[in-house]
């Protein structure tokens, strides 16, 4: 089994649940409150650990009472934690809320998070050398990324971007991407071509190969995913389920998807696999607190 190393942000999720999200200037009474982990980087790695990797997350935190509650969190899910960054910034913290359709508004103030510098990514330049598959977004800033995208590449990790939240990152990025995974919002900003449809994706994950990307898989929520490598395309079914909370869905997805490639399967596989994983965790509320664990998926 290949080694996961995720390199991203640690967050800590306050979330609200709401009838109808707020509109400018209204002030709601909201339902249920819960704090937890979260952040794109820790709920990937978190998701991988729990379906069965043998994964590693590399984030940086403040000297807080929030960043000592995750670090002893990941520790106990089981990742590796020797490369997680300290910060006197304050750790990062998300505010949620949640409306009784599962949809969700975000503001994140990322504190630490954006403290991890181009010096962080040489400290932890051996994890990143050992790992098999490197798997990136982008609440973090983009120097960092592409370094540690560059070191991934040259030492021959699978590297992977889900490139959310959507940053303009340079050209050179793409060339060093062996998966791109963004949603059909991320994939038109990146393309510039609007995505409305299988026959818009198509077109603007071409685009995307033709920027140095070996293969692109769009997330299409209810309409499953869809694989392009510019020679062949595979889609990918969606899951039904009842929908409850969506937030960590995608995180869910790219953390199921390196486990699964972790185990030598194919990517077509790999991505039914992510998807059954994704679909169970909307059923429940929460971010790290959703995400499945591997005996509860027929795989």
């Amino acid at each position: 089994m290949a080694k996961i190393l995720v390199l991203g942000s640690s967050n800590t999720d306050m979330s609200v649940r709401t009838a109808a999200l707020p509109l400018p200037g209204q002030s709601l009474i909201g339902g249920d409150f819960v704090m937890g982990p979260g952040g794109k980087g820790a709920n990937q790695a978190v998701a991988a650990r729990r379906l069965g990797g043998d994964a590693a997350l590399v984030c940086k935190v403040g000297r807080d009472v929030f960043g000592d509650n995750a670090v002893k969190h990941y520790a106990e899910e089981g990742l590796d934690v020797s490369g997680v960054l300290r910060s006197d910034k304050p750790s990062g913290v998300a505010l949620i809320t949640v409306d009784d359709k599962a949809e969700n508004s975000i503001v994140v103030a990322p504190g630490a998070n954006m403290d991890i510098t181009e010096a962080d990514i040489d400290a932890v330049a051996p994890l990143i050398r050992a790992a098999g598959i490197l798997l990136l977004q982008l609440e973090i800033p983009v120097p960092a990324v592409l370094k540690a995208a560059r070191i991934g590449h040259e030492a021959g990790a699978l590297v992977v971007l889900n490139p959310a939240p959507y940053a303009e990152v340079p050209a050179e990025m793409f060339r060093y991407v062996d998966l791109f995974i963004p949603n059909e919002t991320e994939l038109s900003a990146y393309a510039g071509l609007p995505v409305t449809d299988r026959e818009s994706a198509l077109k603007a994950a071409d685009v995307m190969v033709s920027r140095g990307v070996k293969t692109v898989i769009v997330t299409l929520g209810s309409k499953g995913s869809l694989i392009y490598d510019g020679r062949s395309v595979s889609d990918i079914g969606a899951f039904k389920v009842e929908a409850v909370d969506t937030t960590a869905a995608g995180d869910t997805y790219c953390g199921a998807l390196c486990v699964a490639l972790s185990e030598g399967r194919t990517l077509q596989v790999a991505a039914v696999f992510a998807s059954k994983a994704s679909a169970l965790s909307v059923t429940r509320p929460g971010a790290q607190h959703s995400m499945p664990y591997r005996n509860e998926i027929n795989y």
